[in-house]
């Protein structure tokens, strides 16, 4: 009589390992120094669910030293929703950071939904990463040692993302997508902006996937390649990128050449995810080079990636460019003729849930 096997039953499904894969991602290429030891307290946004969390972070220009690190829930007003939770460093409550390094932290068991705002509290000293405008208000730093305080942390109101450029959650597997891009994939309206307006977070949340932020201001396809280890690919678990680059390469850039780095860009992404390439949103004025030149570039650009780069296309200048100018935004979507607005981003953002539904990424149900 043959043994009696004892092992998996196909009926029923395997269990899935969770995995860590990124709810909140920030590419910090500005850097930020403290001379002496400060709290900054940042109220971070994480668009996916899980047991435990791990966080990353980077120094700046120079070299950093973490004192202490905790993680709670965000409350009002700079308080603490939850009791403070140490977080650490291969057993130790800190790390010295030699300069533009990233370093990330022990898993730490912390149960966190979809959508939910984490305060992170961290005490430095020395050169942190930062962004070069604000995208997390209710955020602040003092001087001294407040990690732990429960309360409003007091200090001076600081919106400017620092220090802190990943939270990872672990969780079940999921699509995980990161957005490469510039000023405008970042979130500049005014420079005192939301990381819940850009257009990112907000179709991320709709799709209940998270769709993470790489994008830097300024960025063109040469810092875009230069940096791409270390802002983007370094990102655990990312199954999916979102492109939208460009806008700042349209002057005294020959055509040929951005479409060639646009393929480079493409390729060195193929391995680690599926591309997803935005078409350049309308620019109603040029500022640098020659307007003439950059929308005739910018035309020829946007017909490229819809001829290459079927069926992954995204097309924001089709939802964005006014009905009688294809160079112009439709009246109220943009901020300056350049950046979109709060509802410039919506409007990108239902484009990228209805491409991404359509292409069989589905909604999930936050838990």
């Amino acid at each position: 009589m043959a043994p009696v096997r004892t092992g998996h039953d196909p009926a029923r499904p395997r269990p899935v390992a969770p995995m860590f894969q990124p709810g909140f991602h920030l590419a910090l290429r500005s850097s930020h120094g403290v001379g002496s030891l400060t709290t900054f307290r940042l109220r971070v946004p994480v668009n996916r669910a899980g047991a435990r969390v791990r966080l990353a972070f980077r120094s700046g220009d120079g070299s950093l030293v973490l004192r202490r690190v905790t993680v709670a829930r965000a409350g009002n007003e700079g308080s603490l929703a939850s009791a403070p939770v140490p977080v650490t460093f291969s057993g130790s409550p800190g790390a010295s950071v030699a300069t533009r390094t990233r370093v990330v932290s022990d898993p730490v068991s912390f149960p966190v939904h979809f959508g939910e705002e984490l305060a992170v509290s961290f005490e430095v000293e020395g050169a942190l990463a930062a962004s070069a405008i604000e995208l997390l208000p209710g955020s602040a730093m003092r001087p001294g040692s407040w990690a732990t305080t429960p309360g409003p942390l007091g200090g001076t109101s600081w919106a400017f993302p620092v220090g802190l450029a990943t939270v990872e959650v672990e969780g079940p597997p999921s699509r995980a997508f990161v957005a490469l891009g510039d000023s405008i994939t970042k979130g500049y309206i005014d420079g005192h902006d939301d990381i819940r307006d850009t257009w990112a977070f907000r179709a991320g949340a709709q799709l209940g996937v998270p769709i993470v932020n790489a994008g830097v201001s300024g960025q063109g396809f040469y810092d875009g390649l230069r940096m791409l280890d270390g802002e983007a690919l370094v990102l655990s678990g990312i199954t999916d990128c979102i492109v939208l680059l460009g806008t700042n390469d349209l002057s005294g850039v020959p055509d040929s050449k951005l479409q060639a780095d646009m393929s480079e860009l493409l390729e060195r992404l193929k391995p680690f995810c599926r591309t997803w390439t935005g078409t350049l949103l309308p620019k109603e004025y040029a500022n640098n080079g020659k307007y003439e030149e950059v929308k005739a570039s910018r035309l020829v650009m946007n017909g490229w990636i819809r001829t290459h780069r079927q069926p992954d296309i995204i097309d924001f200048e089709a939802v964005t460019h006014a009905p009688d100018n294809v160079h112009h935004f439709i009246d109220g979507l943009d901020e300056d003729g350049v950046h979109p607005n709060a509802a410039g981003h919506r409007v990108m953002a239902d484009e990228v849930v209805r491409v991404l539904r359509a292409n069989g990424v589905p909604p999930q149900q936050a838990p």
